[in-house]
């Protein structure tokens, strides 16, 4: 209500609305969307910043729903169907989300968030070379940001091209220093290099501020291995299996660097092998 009873301004409650999304409450934000699209029905700010608040809870049919009434606003609404394609991507409908990116690229060809998508899903679709020309027209549109940098690293290294991954993760961190996971990565790649007393100087500098972050604990087991201090190989195992029993045991399982502790009797029982 108003301040003396009447009509809410739909002004305040498009703001309230935007503060309770900023402070992550998408719930109560869809709630004032409504309110103001009774007022407004084809409020396109209202309508797309409520499909968003569904992404985020995870109502991505109600998310389309929104999406769809902004393209029947506004055909060429590159916002509206890259997030329509995310949606569609979380529903499993590869195609529709597919299209979505690519007439959201057709219709905003400097919108590098769809150009982003669109790499992460022909990544999942193991089309790494696409994927990587799509990112890498994302990071030629914005080449500050660093999502399309550092998921392009994620993929080189899934290709086995450490040594150009390296570099991606290198680049991010160094123009993002608090990016922790392009940090780490920087590790896992110098690891696959063979570098691993390198690797081993990240995983420190990282645990010495994140101590029980159970990935780093489960690298720095490995990259221990590989330089065959066994001892503290599997103390590290030891702590990461504590923190994260059935992941680290089918990991530590399967990995190849361990293979060589299969008749290790400490190991057989920690890993349960």
């Amino acid at each position: 209500m108003g301040l003396f009873g009447g009509k809410e301004n739909l002004e305040d409650l498009l703001y309230n609305a935007m503060s309770l999304l900023e402070k992550n409450q998408p719930k109560g934000a869809i709630s004032l969307f409504n309110k103001a699209l009774k007022q407004e029905p084809e409020n396109t700010s209202a309508l797309f910043n409520k499909g968003l608040a569904f992404n985020q809870i995870k109502k991505y049919n109600d998310a389309i729903t929104c999406f769809d009434k902004l393209l029947e606003i506004n055909p060429n609404d590159a916002q509206a169907y890259n997030n329509k394609g995310i949606a569609a991507a979380e529903l499993g409908n590869i195609q529709g989300a597919a299209e979505c990116y690519d007439k959201a690229i057709e219709s905003d060809p400097k919108y590098a968030a769809s150009y982003f998508n669109k790499g992460v899903l022909l990544d999942k679709l193991k089309e790494h070379e696409e994927a990587l020309q799509a990112l890498d027209r994302a990071i030629a549109i914005e080449p500050r940001k660093p999502n399309a940098m550092f998921y392009k690293g994620i993929i080189l290294g899934k290709m086995k091209k450490h040594e150009e991954s390296l570099n991606c993760f290198e680049r991010v961190y160094k123009n993002n220093p608090t990016h922790m996971d392009a940090f780490f990565h920087k590790g896992i790649e110098l690891a696959e290099l063979g570098k691993h007393e390198k690797a081993i100087e990240i995983f420190d500098q990282i645990l010495s501020k994140h101590k029980d972050n159970v990935n780093v604990i489960y690298a720095k087991s490995r990259s221990k291995a590989e330089l065959g201090m066994y001892p503290e190989s599997l103390e590290l195992l030891k702590q990461a299996i504590s923190k994260s029993p059935k992941v680290i045991r089918l990991w530590a399982k399967e990995e190849k660097t361990f293979e060589k502790f299969h008749t290790n009797d400490e190991f057989r029982r920690i890993v349960k092998l």
